[in-house]
């Protein structure tokens, strides 16, 4: 099986696998980053979501092969103590109710509002429209949203 460099959350590592395992599956079981969650393996639901870069992605599609030496930030890596604004707007509302999508839903948001720092509640329906919430939060996660791009 092939090695593979990755910077995880600012510090390289280096595994392997082989060529075709989903990132997911390589950040859970040989990192032990159990934050990014499996949902649907087939890049639907957006609980696997993670940053490539600055782009969120799904990591239950993403080969090791394809994102090799790639800088690739997971929720737990989003902020040492959990202070990112997306964070605190998530504790602040309130957010989850099971909390199983929750780190892929923080993780597109936190990519969008890099992108958009100042998004309408439209812009924001819609760039979050792609992640589930079994729990249909939703109308709590477009507070969450909204509160955390006042807060950057």
């Amino acid at each position: 099986m092939p090695n593979y460099t990755l910077k995880v959350n600012g510090k390289s590592v280096s595994v392997t696998a082989d060529a075709d395992t989903p990132l997911l599956w390589v950040l859970r079981d040989e990192l032990n980053m159990l934050g990014t969650k499996f949902g649907c393996g087939i890049a639907q639901c957006g609980a696997c979501t993670v940053h490539v870069g600055e782009d969120a992605m799904r990591s239950c599609s993403l080969p090791i092969a394809t994102v090799a030496g790639e800088s690739i930030t997971t929720i737990e890596g989003l902020s040492k103590d959990g202070s990112h604004p997306v964070q605190e707007a998530w504790k602040e509302i309130d957010v989850p109710q099971c909390g199983y999508c929750q780190a892929g839903q923080m993780m597109t948001a936190s990519a969008f509002l890099k992108v958009n720092p100042n998004p309408s509640k439209e812009e924001i329906r819609q760039a979050m429209h792609g992640n589930i919430c079994r729990c249909a939060s939703y109308n709590r996660i477009e507070k969450a949203v909204e509160l955390a791009a006042k807060k950057s």
